[in-house]
């Protein structure tokens, strides 16, 4: 089954609510959430019981704080990838050895990708806002589905192919770009931003795409918890809780 990555997208340690990348706007996720009463990241994993979760450190991304130590939680909840943007080697230390990190094009560059993922596990989120590679390194300019190309000879992980200003839109699925990204890809393909049900997980499947990261369908009841939720939580999470 496709997987449903739950998001957390975390800003001075409270969970918000992430749309089209405008950061600034970022409201506290029990201001439009259906399913919980509270912003507080830990309380929210304990009531919804995702089985794997994406977490972007807002704070650390545009350099004004981090999550790092409510991260080393989150790890001992549930299975944990993290965008806590990266833009040096040596950072890869920040994250705890069970939490995969994820190496954003908008702060990493090709070579810190090339080298990371020869050091450990890492996933590559393509960044990605109006079609275009969100980026500040000139080698990493390019169209997505050629950075695809680029990525596909690394061991790496998985891509994440994150569209940011369709993040919070619950605007639905770009069909003939992810087919054509996953046809491409030696690696596994995640979608982040745009599902607006549990329909488009289904039709990801469909696609070959290995699954996607979900926030706002689950918060607002498009996708049940049922779709995301751990049931059975393996033991080790269960002897850290």
């Amino acid at each position: 089954m496709t997987r449903c990555v739950f998001v957390l997208d975390l800003f001075n340690g409270s969970a918000v609510h992430a749309v089209r990348g405008e950061r600034e706007k970022y409201q506290p996720i029990e201001m439009s959430s259906k399913v919980v009463k509270t912003s507080d990241p830990l309380s929210i994993l304990d009531d919804l019981l995702p089985r794997e979760v994406y977490v972007a450190d807002l704070d650390r991304i545009t350099g004004s704080g981090d999550n790092l130590e409510l991260i080393g939680e989150i790890v001992r909840k549930a299975e944990t990838m993290a965008d806590i943007g990266i833009s040096s080697l040596q950072e890869l230390d920040l994250f705890p050895p069970s939490c995969t990190p994820v190496l954003g094009t908008e702060t990493v560059s090709f070579d810190i990708i090339e080298r990371a993922s020869s050091r450990r596990k890492v996933t590559v989120s393509i960044d990605l806002f109006g079609g275009e590679v969100l980026t500040r390194d000139p080698s990493l300019m390019i169209p997505p589905l050629d950075l695809i190309r680029e990525l596909n000879p690394l061991p790496i992980k998985e891509i994440i192919l994150l569209s940011l200003d369709r993040v919070g839109t619950s605007i639905g699925l770009e069909e003939s770009f992810l087919r054509a990204a996953t046809d491409l890809s030696d690696h596994p393909v995640l979608l982040g931003g745009g599902v607006k049900d549990a329909s488009d997980l289904e039709r990801l499947e469909e696609m070959g795409l290995a699954g996607a990261l979900v926030a706002t369908a689950i918060h607002d009841g498009s996708v049940p918890l049922e779709r995301m939720r751990q049931t059975n939580r393996s033991s080790k999470y269960q002897m850290r809780i």
